[in-house]
């Protein structure tokens, strides 16, 4: 289900997602308005669960996190129980920053920061003793080209 959004909608959202610390002055004369109604468009977009939790970006290579890995998982198990045990070990990895369930080949992929080569195989050697997975490739990235939060609103 998708929300309907007027343009000046639009034009908050861009400003939210270039700097959610703007002030609401600042974003009311980017977008043409004034700071109540922004304001209350904001908080209607909140309780519509457009806008979700609000956080900060972090450099990851300037606090140490210098490895990002992309780790390719095949299985042979698709029950429930596997789903939920694999589930509730990423959950506790924080590690693992973004986890999809694909179609195709591979079942799942994970994006995994980490310090070094030997704290992923920390990571690693931890992740297959808690389940049971049939194949895992992991695809260290040597550059990162892009990396944006943004929708293309």
């Amino acid at each position: 289900m998708s929300v309907r959004l007027d343009e000046t909608d639009r034009k908050i959202l861009s400003q939210l997602q270039q700097d959610a610390g703007q002030s609401l002055d600042e974003i009311a004369r980017k977008v043409g308005s004034s700071k109540t109604p922004v304001w209350n468009r904001i908080r209607k977009l909140r309780e519509a669960g457009v806008i979700g939790a609000q956080t900060v970006i972090l450099d990851a290579e300037l606090l140490g996190f210098e490895a990002c890995f992309f780790v390719l998982i095949r299985t042979s198990e698709h029950d429930a129980n596997w789903q939920a045990r694999f589930l509730d070990t990423l959950n506790k990895r924080p590690e693992v920053q973004e986890a999809h369930r694909l179609a195709g080949e591979i079942d799942y992929i994970l994006k995994v920061r980490v310090r070094n080569a030997r704290a992923y195989d920390a990571f690693y050697q931890a992740l297959i003793s808690e389940v049971k997975v049939h194949n895992v490739t992991a695809l260290l990235s040597m550059e990162e080209i892009k990396s944006t939060t943004a929708l293309p609103i």
